[in-house]
């Protein structure tokens, strides 16, 4: 992890503090940015959005599919928690901390979009800083690099009925329209646009010129974040100096929902039998969030000022501290881990001769 990446909650703080000041001394500006619209689909944000996506998609070498039957256990965990716990239980968190235990305490006129943005948060799991997780964790490249892969295939036609079913459950009306040009805009045609770049750059220069060009991206991919938070927080300060604790009661949710899903992908995956060189990026991917899209997503389906927005800018400010604390978990109980039953079971199989 490069320095810029480790201090990312640095720099999203000082985003706070920029757009919010920017934003109260250059009113008109900002609301020249947000009305430059059509369709509901922000340009200037669009493509920060996928000058932030792209590069992190171009990582992706959807080749490593045929790979996801070498470690079909985690896969499956995985699987299972990305897209049957994770949106789910964000959800229940989002009713039982947002709806009910801190209603008295939040605008009223935001709950809903909120629930909202909590959901999207949860709804898609992260494409990129995965990677870094998983390095840091030991974990086996070629298990996350083919996880990831299907994940992103997943996505492509999980994401639009995933949110629009648990906004329906939340009485949360669901422009499909809007919902369905984001998964297009922010999903498929930024795959379809990293695909291309990457074949091209193998095809001319090979894997060194790939990774040339990654490096050469990833600091463009940050950047561009930034200037979407900046942005973000122009048209959400007023609201954020008002009620200054919205920010740290939105966290709540989020953070019971990481620690929970790593935990439970983590203890699945030792039941399973399964090594920790898996179980470790399989936690990993299973507690993180693609907030790249959930932040473009809410921008599209409710707006700028949209409680929803602020609800996954909240989940850029934790992510990173939190996935260090959860990679901490994981390194530190290794011992504990591969003392379990079935996965002492197989190591010692695996060694007995053939």
């Amino acid at each position: 992890m490069s320095t810029f990446e480790r201090y990312l909650t640095v720099w999203v703080g000082l985003c706070i503090v920029i757009g919010i000041a920017l934003g109260h001394f250059f009113p008109d500006f900002f609301q020249a940015v947000g009305t430059a619209e059509i369709a509901k689909v922000n340009f200037p944000v669009a493509l920060l959005i996928w000058l932030m996506i792209i590069p992190m998609l171009v990582k992706i070498d959807f080749a490593a599919l045929a790979k996801v039957k070498d470690h079909w256990r985690g896969i499956g965990v995985t699987l299972l928690i990305n897209w049957a716990v994770k949106p789910f239980s964000m959800a229940l968190l989002a009713w039982i901390f947002v709806g009910w235990l801190f209603r008295p305490y939040l605008p009223p006129d935001q709950i809903n979009s909120y629930i909202a943005g909590l959901v999207l948060l949860a709804a898609a799991p992260c494409t990129a800083m995965v990677f870094v997780w998983s390095n840091l964790s030991d974990g086996e490249p070629h298990f996350t690099l083919s996880q990831v892969a299907l994940n992103d295939v997943i996505m492509i036609f999980a994401f639009a009925p995933i949110v629009g079913l648990l906004l329906g459950i939340s009485a949360i009306t669901v422009p499909w329209h809007t919902l369905m040009l984001s998964v297009a805009l922010y999903i498929v045609v930024p795959v379809f646009i990293a695909q291309m770049i990457r074949r091209s750059v193998l095809f001319n220069g090979g894997e060194a010129a790939l990774n040339r060009l990654l490096q050469r991206l990833q600091p463009l991919s940050l950047l561009a974040l930034l200037s979407t938070l900046i942005l973000l927080f122009g048209f959400q300060g007023e609201q954020i100096l008002g009620q200054p604790l919205i920010i740290a009661m939105l966290a709540v949710p989020i953070l019971i929902q990481v620690y929970f899903n790593a935990g439970l992908a983590y203890v699945l995956n030792r039941v399973a039998g399964e090594a920790h060189c898996v179980a470790g990026p399989s936690a990993l991917i299973g507690a993180s969030n693609f907030f790249e899209l959930a932040v473009a997503a809410a921008i599209s389906l409710f707006g700028f000022n949209s409680g929803a927005a602020l609800a996954t800018v909240v989940g850029v400010l934790i992510e990173v501290p939190v996935m260090l604390s959860v990679v901490k978990i994981v390194n530190s109980s290794r011992g504990w881990y591969e003392s379990g039953a079935a996965v002492h079971g197989r190591s010692a199989a695996a060694k007995m001769p053939g």
